[in-house]
C-alpha cells in the first residue's frame, strides 16, 4: 500500500502478537512507525531492529504517560491503540485491582490516546482501536469484566466518530476473534472450545488482523467510521 508511505504512525502496544504484526505491516508500506511496549523489552528491541520502527517504553495504565507518548509523536496520520489486558475468572473471586488495571488499559487509555492524537492529527487522519469479538458476544462464563471493556470501546468509537467527523478523521474498532498469539495460542487448551463457536474453525493469524487495520487506515477507508470491523471466523455470527 504505497499510499501509507511516509505516514506518521503510532501503535500503542506493538511489541508482540497483533501489535507486532501491525508494526510490520505499516513498516513494509514505508510508514514512519513508532510503537510502545512495557514488559517485553527484548521483543521490542528485536522488532525495532527488524522494522526500523522506534520503540517507546510506556505503561498504558498510566494516563499521563499515555498522553505524553502520543503528544511526543506530533501530528500523527494514524494511531492504532492495541495495548490491552485480559483478566478472566469468577467475578466473585477476581482481584479488584487487576480488574481496575484492565479497565485503565482497555478503556481509559484508548479514550485519552484517541483524544490526544486528534489534537494534532491532520484532517483525514485515522484512529483505530483493537477491540474484540467479545464486545458483541461472551458465550462462556468468566468474561464479564473483559467483555465490558470491549463493549465500552464501541461506545467510544461511535461517539468520537461523530466528534471528529467534521475533520474527516475516521474512528473504527477492529474486533478480532481467537487470534494465534502468546496470550491465546492456536494449540492452547481453549482452542477446541473456541473453534466450536466459529464458522471457520481455526485461529486468526495476526497478519490477517494487520491487513484489516492497514485497509481502514488507507484511502479506501475514508468513509468507514464509527464501525466495528469483525474478523472472527464467525465467532459472533
Amino acid at each position: 500500500m504505497a499510499e501509507l508511505a511516509g505516514k506518521n504512525v503510532l501503535v500503542l502496544g506493538g511489541s508482540r502478537g497483533i501489535g507486532a504484526a501491525i508494526v510490520r505491516r505499516f513498516a513494509q508500506a514505508g510508514a514512519k512507525v513508532a510503537f510502545s511496549y512495557l514488559g517485553s523489552a527484548d521483543a521490542a528491541k528485536a522488532l525495532a531492529g527488524e522494522t526500523g520502527a522506534d520503540a517507546i517504553k510506556a505503561d498504558s495504565a498510566d494516563r499521563e504517560t499515555v498522553i505524553r507518548t502520543v503528544a511526543d509523536r506530533g501530528a500523527l496520520d494514524v494511531i492504532v491503540i492495541n495495548a490491552g489486558a485480559l483478566v478472566m475468572g469468577d467475578p466473585l473471586t477476581l482481584d479488584p485491582d487487576a480488574v481496575d488495571r484492565m479497565f485503565d488499559i482497555n478503556v481509559r487509555a484508548p479514550y485519552h490516546a484517541a483524544v490526544e492524537a486528534a489534537r494534532r492529527m491532520k484532517d483525514g487522519g485515522r484512529i483505530v482501536v483493537i477491540g474484540s469479538t467479545n464486545g458483541d458476544r461472551m458465550p462462556f462464563a468468566g468474561g464479564a469484566a473483559y467483555a465490558l471493556t470491549k463493549s465500552a470501546m464501541q461506545g467510544m468509537v461511535r461517539g468520537l466518530a461523530r466528534d471528529f467527523g467534521g475533520r474527516a478523521i475516521t474512528v473504527n474498532a477492529i474486533q478480532p476473534g481467537p487470534t494465534d498469539t502468546d496470550m491465546n495460542p492456536a494449540a492452547g487448551p481453549m482452542a477446541e472450545s473456541m473453534h466450536g463457536f466459529m464458522a471457520i474453525k481455526r485461529h486468526i493469524h495476526a497478519s490477517e488482523v494487520a491487513e484489516l487495520v492497514a485497509f481502514v487506515s488507507g484511502p479506501h477507508g475514508a468513509m468507514i467510521t464509527g464501525s466495528f470491523q469483525m474478523i472472527d471466523g464467525g465467532f459472533a455470527a
